[in-house]
């Protein structure tokens, strides 16, 4: 033998196992051992074969005899079932001698098709016809629930005794043409017949099992003379042993072993394998790829490629496979290969996404139900997170109370359904804005009624449907979770959750999912509703405290425009105060905050302007007493703060401080034609020429009201005739995308590039091409259009200071007066210069002078050089003065006084008479400013 062959037949000898040794072929003994077991198992097997074919034989005879008596069933109840619906049966049945017309037939049925007996009879049971002629006339027999049951007109199919013996009967009904039972036949195959039949076959079975028999005994000594050789001379012990082991390891594992040939055939598989692959019975030996495996899988065990816990899905499972390849120790040349189930880690791994998945939805929630202060948006938001991730169709409906800001109270009625979303095209749902109204029957009454959570996998009646009433299941819904929304024991509305048949249904445990969904969402419901009625109050508030219209005055055209921010701050505000003498003055502001407090803010802000705007002051002594009553009332709210809570936290039961609220007040005269100005922390106004040129001017700029330093400052401007005044907010100008500066920028350019618009035009001009998307503060826009009153409508006169003077300057005002056309109104305004020149060249000081404006009224002006202040007194009878001022006051419309930097002006507003015309300059009377009377 050379060395090649004997290392082959080394490699491929089997090694021994733990405690187990392999026989030497040399010695003799072992190899008596191996012929003695050999014959014993010769002999063993010859006696397996012997029973095996006496079995064998039994089973084809048993199985013969079966055979024929289903084939004797099969053909007794087809003959049976021809002869009932022959031609002419059910007549012959009812004649008069049904016998004499059938028994022929019957007979010839019989010998045709070979059964033993074809009976008809009626249905009393009595023979009409029989192939022995005796019975003809007598009772059918056999068992009482056969006979019942043929009786009752039943095909029946029984082995029982007849009278021809036992037989395999078949009985069927006949029926007359209308139906009804007129009897029966039966058809009999005798047992006999059946057991000779399987007689007859006895003879072959015998010769095939002798057959069968030599020709297992001789394969038998093959299979023993190649059983010795394929041993290698192992003995029964070690053979049993080696069986022992490899067997409990291929079992034993929890995984699926195959061994694979070189080639790709299936060489061995345990029953793990078999199990997860779903192999056929006989796969050893057929290629991989025939066996109807995967065929990514069946390509990687074909190759033999060495793979580690790669996954490939087999069925509904997914395998962990493991492939090595069997030659790497010198063994024959193939592949092993390990198969592990992780179907259940799948299975572990979906619960835990779809723990993710709920975990992740409520996350979202909790984000973006919160995002709006507006009831509608959060319902919608609860509508755009539920759909399509838990529920295929959501609706939400809130109860009438809370869309008015209200807390509601039982009993729960009114719905408005406010959101609904998902595949609701086929569904005829409340729309958005409807009333939704529910029967008693209904889980959405249901779950008003108890406040708890309803699950219906039929919904019936559950209406969150229209007018036409049909049932939800008519529109694809199974399963509804109606939830109602509570929050401190409140309910606000209800939340509606619907899948359809393309889902699946809801289970108990999504209550706890569409729960906390709706708890989320009634918190944030009940926020919104009370910003809803809080907004409501500080929007009322608020255009209660902003000038509606503006009033009618003659030193400029204006025009405003307010616009609160989205959030409903009311910090900004503007106004317009009509002043004596054809002035103006023009006020733009804003409190720091928002809502309530900074709406009442600003009211007291905008009142206190008003009232230092009556004594007539200039603008920086208005910002100044603004500034000391930022001031008190500030320590006013840290005063109340401490004594209510005990600590210096500078606020009043959850109010604000007003320090740091910004103001610029101006004042213009359309006299002279000057425009004083000074601010508090506001932005500057722009100045737009007749012709277009924009300027801004510099303005000094002082702190915020409330916050102290250095003193208020004033300038003046002396803008054209036709000029534009524009004031406004930081809302107007500030966006968080906008570069610092930027806004300002965009304004002047708008404003340079159309001179020719008028004050409203620039306003809209302005809210279209400045105005940010959002602003994030009020936006407050005062546009003005100066006027100079005429030269030839004013007339002044320096007054000597003399009494005997003034009968001189009396005669010349009336003279000028009379020229402009007021002969009506001469005689009153000539004893009201006479009083007020009087009272200042009495109790004044020099210079004294008289300044007449005629325009819409007429208004005297006499300033002195004394600060003194006059006051208005009733006279006694014995006085002999006083009484000036008093027949001032029943003269003219309004009066009063302003102080100047060299002394005070006292002023007296006379109306035109109606029969007067109107002078060039006036635009018509609209609505008569008012003044307070200062002195």
């Amino acid at each position: 033998m050379s060395r090649h062959a004997a290392t082959a037949r080394s490699r491929h000898r089997p090694r021994p196992l733990p405690g187990a040794s392999i026989p030497s072929r040399g010695r003799r003994g072992p190899l008596r051992s191996v012929r003695s077991v050999a014959g014993q198992v010769f002999v063993l097997q010859l006696l397996l074969i012997l029973v095996l074919v006496a079995a064998a034989v039994t089973i084809l005879a048993l199985q013969a005899r079966n055979q024929s008596i289903t084939d004797a069933r099969r053909r007794s109840l087809a003959v049976a079932e021809t002869f009932a619906r022959a031609p002419g049966v059910s007549e012959a049945m009812t004649s008069h001698d049904p016998t004499a017309l059938l028994q022929s037939p019957t007979e010839a049925a019989r010998k045709g098709s070979g059964v033993d007996s074809v009976v008809v009879f009626n249905t009393h049971g009595i023979r009409l016809t029989h192939p022995d002629t005796g019975l003809i006339g007598k009772r059918i027999i056999g068992p009482a629930w056969a006979v019942r049951k043929e009786l009752a007109g039943e095909t029946i199919t029984r082995i029982f005794r007849a009278s021809q013996g036992p037989s395999v009967i078949s009985a069927v009904p006949i029926t007359k043409p209308d139906g009804t039972l007129a009897g029966g036949v039966s058809v009999g195959v005798k047992v006999e017949s059946v057991n000779g039949v399987v007689e007859g076959r006895l003879p072959a079975l015998l010769g095939a099992a002798t057959g069968a028999l030599a020709l297992s005994a001789g394969g038998t000594a093959l299979v023993s003379g190649r059983l010795r050789r394929q041993t290698r001379g192992l003995g029964p012990a070690e053979m049993t042993r080696m069986y022992e082991h490899h067997d409990a390891v291929l079992h034993s594992v929890r995984e699926g072993v195959l061994v694979l040939a070189a080639d790709g055939r299936l060489l061995l598989a345990n029953q793990e394998a078999r199990e997860l692959l779903g192999l056929a019975p006989d796969a050893e030996g057929r290629h991989i790829g025939e066996l109807g495996i995967e065929p990514r899988l069946a390509e990687l065990l074909a190759s033999g490629r060495p793979a580690t816990d790669e996954v490939y899905p087999s069925g509904n499972r997914l395998l962990a496979v493991n492939v090595r390849p069997t030659d790497r120790a010198g063994g024959p040349a193939g592949s092993a290969a390990t198969l592990r189930d992780t179907t259940e880690l799948r299975l572990l791994s979906g619960r835990a996404e779809a723990a993710r998945e709920r975990l992740e939805l409520l996350y979202d929630a909790g984000v973006r139900i919160g995002s709006t202060l507006e009831l509608t948006g959060t319902t919608e938001k609860l509508v755009e997170v539920a759909v399509p991730r838990f529920a295929d169709v959501v609706t939400v409906e809130l109860l009438d109370p809370v869309l008015r800001g209200e807390e509601p109270t039982p009993p729960y009625e009114v719905l408005h359904r406010t959101a609904a979303g998902g595949d609701t095209t086929g569904h005829p749902l409340f729309r958005p804005g409807e009333r939704a109204v529910y029967p008693p029957s209904a889980p959405q009454h249901q779950a008003l009624r108890t406040g708890r959570a309803v699950l219906r996998a039929d919904p019936g009646e559950a209406v969150g449907y229209g007018a036409d009433g049909r049932r939800p299941l008519d529109h694809g819904v199974q399963s509804l979770i109606t939830v109602p929304l509570r929050f401190r024991g409140v309910t606000l509305g209800l939340a509606n959750f619907w899948r359809t048949r393309d889902s699946v249904p809801f289970e108990e445990e999504d209550l706890a999912i569409a729960g906390e969904l709706t708890a989320r969402t009634a918190v944030c419901v009940d926020n919104a509703r009370r910003y809803a009625r809080e907004h409501a109050m500080v929007s009322t508030l608020r255009r209660s405290l902003v000038p509606c219209t503006l009033p009618d005055q003659e030193a400029v055209e204006v025009a405003s425009r307010y616009l609160p921010a989205p959030g409903g701050a009311s910090g900004g505000w503007f106004d317009v105060i009509p002043l004596p003498g054809n002035r103006v003055a023009l006020a733009v502001g804003q409190v720091a905050g928002q809502g309530l407090h900074a709406a009442a803010t600003m009211g007291r802000l905008r009142t206190a302007v008003q009232n230092f705007s009556a004594l007539d002051l200039p603008p920086d002594e208005v910002l100044s007493l603004l500034d000391e009553l930022v001031t008190r009332l500030d320590l006013e709210h840290e005063a109340g703060a401490d004594a209510d809570t005990g600590t210096g936290t500078g606020r009043d039961g959850g109010g604000v401080r007003i320090a740091g609220a910004t103001c610029l007040y101006g004042i213009y005269d359309a006299v002279c034609g000057r425009f004083t100005v000074a601010r508090a922390g506001h932005p500057g106004p722009v100045l737009v020429g007749p012709d277009g040129t924009v300027d801004t001017p510099a303005v000094p700029v002082s702190r915020p009201l409330g916050r102290g330093g250095e003193p208020f400052e004033s300038v003046e401007l002396s803008p054209p005739a036709g000029s534009r005044l524009v004031l406004y907010t930081n809302g107007l100008l500030e966006d968080d995308d906008r570069a610092p500066g930027k806004g300002l920028e965009r304004l002047c350019r708008t404003l340079a590039d159309r001179p020719d618009l008028d004050p409203d035009e620039t306003c809209q001009g302005l809210f279209t091409t400045v105005l940010p998307v959002r602003p994030s503060e009020d936006v407050a826009l005062l546009v003005a259009r100066t006027r100079v009153l005429a030269p030839e409508d004013v007339a002044e006169w320096d007054v000597p200071f003399d009494v005997a003077e003034v009968a001189t300057i009396r005669a010349e005002s009336t003279r000028r007066i009379r020229a402009w056309g007021l002969d009506e109104d001469a005689d009153t305004a000539e004893l009201i210069i006479s009083e007020l020149i009087t009272n200042a060249l009495r109790y004044g000081a020099p210079p004294v002078h008289l300044r007449l404006m005629r325009g819409r009224s007429l208004v005297c002006e006499v300033s002195d050089g004394s600060s003194t202040s006059p006051h208005l007194r009733r006279a006694r009878a014995t006085d002999e003065g006083g009484r000036g001022l008093f027949l001032v006051s029943q003269l003219a419309r309004h009066w009063g006084t302003r102080y100047t930097a060299g002394g005070k002006v006292i002023w007296a507003e006379q109306a035109i008479s109606a029969s007067q015309p109107e002078n060039a300059s006036g635009t018509g009377s609209r609505e008569r400013p008012v003044f307070s009377r200062s002195g």
